[in-house]
């Protein structure tokens, strides 16, 4: 049992030391930032994105217009019938 817990302890401290070894590296020898990218270049790219994320709830809303519209014209064909059934 114990030489079990051992095995398990210490497959446990190597995937950890693995696993922190790129983060350790990175840490010690820092790579120079990039030049920076011009923000005009990137400020057209969120524009076309807000206006297609307006454009599909604009067309989530038709759909969900229509489907009420629907449900009210059922609901009342529906209300009709069952009037006219209780008359006779």
């Amino acid at each position: 049992m114990i030489s079990h817990f051992v095995r398990l302890s210490v497959a446990t401290i190597i995937a950890a030391a693995v696993s922190m070894s790129p983060i350790t590296a990175l840490a010690a020898d820092p790579v120079p930032a990039p030049a920076p990218v011009a923000a005009p270049a990137l400020a057209p790219a969120p524009t076309a994105q807000s206006d297609k994320a307006a454009e599909k709830n604009a067309m989530k809303q038709a759909k969900k217009d229509k489907k009420a519209k629907k449900k009210a014209e059922k609901k009342a064909k529906k209300k009709a019938k069952k009037a006219e059934a209780a008359q006779q």
